[in-house]
């Protein structure tokens, strides 16, 4: 049975995230906010404490956690910048890929960069393909007496695109296209042809490095195809469903934490000669965001449950990444209202926590694509 206590060892690396958090992330989380990038170091303090490398398995000499485990780290993150956890959240979402279709060599290379404190990236989306994945133009053609094969194209709004070390990149096969083409490859950084380009300047999850990438006649060897060709769509979709629970942890976070925020200020701000909290259209206000910040985070273990059980869960996926991130735009935009006038401005984290809230509506898969999968499994 699913228990709902986190258990010795998990409470354990709760804390241990947690006063990570609140030590080298929270402190400086409008500071990276106001920079557009994370602090300098961080991302090797962020390895020292094993967090590049939370999805990788132990026979490949990762930390070998439960999907609910990793739920957790993600939610503590979450709670202190949700740029910063997106970044590290990437490691995962880029892994899953090689561990579900890759070889036994791949699945090696892969996580021994992880496990050495490197990044990486999962290239999906280009500029005329994102929920349609089927639209990817990123075109690989097969050498088959050099075996390599050679891509080109353009990826945009990758996350780690700028810092990663290797990458996951989707092309196509087919020359006439669509989803039965797509493929997936490992592409390393210093494979020629391979660059980055510009650097996107976003509303929210500002530390987290998102850029084009572009790829010129690069070569790759057929070694580095990860599973066979036009088994790219499966690939993605499976990974996104293991991917979107952590979503949903991430945005766990960011609704506790300005929940949080608008309990303690509600507690201290005083009109009409007593604290706000004492008046029942704020009561109410607060009640409310707590039931949905609990509703999600049972949600989102529920589905880390189901996978770990090796269920069916993509439905389950589905539900917790969208309403988790419904909850944490809703409770961010509860929070500020709650705070009033201070909470629009930037003295306070709410309005960052907002503004970081909506990719959660919109990355690995739109809310309305969510929806879309979940009616699905309803009705077919």
């Amino acid at each position: 049975m699913m228990d709902f206590a986190l258990n010795e060892e998990q409470l354990e690396l709760q804390e241990m995230v947690r006063e990570f958090v609140e030590k080298e992330i929270t402190p400086y989380a409008a500071e990276m906010d106001a920079e557009n990038h994370m602090r300098d170091g961080l991302i090797d303090k962020a390895n020292e404490m094993g967090l590049l490398n939370v999805i990788v398995p132990e026979e490949l000499d990762g930390p070998g956690l439960d999907s609910i485990s990793v739920a957790t780290i993600y939610e503590e993150l979450g709670k202190g910048c949700a740029g910063v956890a997106t970044s590290l959240a990437a490691n995962s979402l880029a892994t899953v890929p090689v561990l579900l279709a890759g070889t036994d060599e791949q699945k090696k290379m892969y996580c021994d960069i992880l496990n050495n404190g490197g990044l990486a990236a999962f290239a999906l989306t280009e500029p005329g393909a994102g929920s349609d994945a089927g639209g990817v133009s990123t075109r690989a053609v097969h050498n088959k007496e050099e075996g390599t094969y050679t891509l080109n194209g353009t990826k945009m709004f990758i996350t780690n695109g700028g810092l990663a070390e290797i990458f996951l990149v989707f092309a196509n096969t087919r020359k006439t296209g669509g989803i039965r083409g797509l493929t997936a490859f490992i592409v390393p950084k210093d494979t020629p042809g391979f660059s980055v380009g510009k650097k996107e300047n976003k509303m929210g999850i500002r530390p987290s490095n998102t850029t084009e990438l572009v790829l010129q006649d690069v070569v790759i060897p057929e070694s580095y195809r990860v599973g066979r060709e036009g088994e790219g769509f499966r690939i993605a979709m499976n990974t996104l469903d293991s991917a979107r629970p952590f979503v949903g942890a991430v945005s766990v976070g960011i609704a506790q934490a300005a929940l949080d925020c608008a309990v303690k200020y509600a507690k201290e701000r005083r009109q009409f000669g007593q604290p706000i909290a004492s008046f029942q259209m704020v009561q109410g206000m607060l009640a409310d965001m707590a039931m949905k910040v609990e509703t999600a985070r049972l949600m989102v273990q529920k589905a880390c449950w189901m996978r770990d059980q090796g269920m069916e869960f993509s439905k389950e996926a589905a539900m917790a990444k969208c309403y988790a991130a419904d909850t944490a735009m809703q409770v961010t935009t509860d929070a500020v209202q709650v705070m009033g006038g201070y909470g629009y401005t930037k003295e306070y984290p709410v309005e960052k926590m907002m503004r970081d809230a909506k990719i959660m509506q919109i990355y690995e898969g739109t809310n309305q694509i969510q929806r879309l999968v979940i009616a699905n499994k309803l009705l077919y």
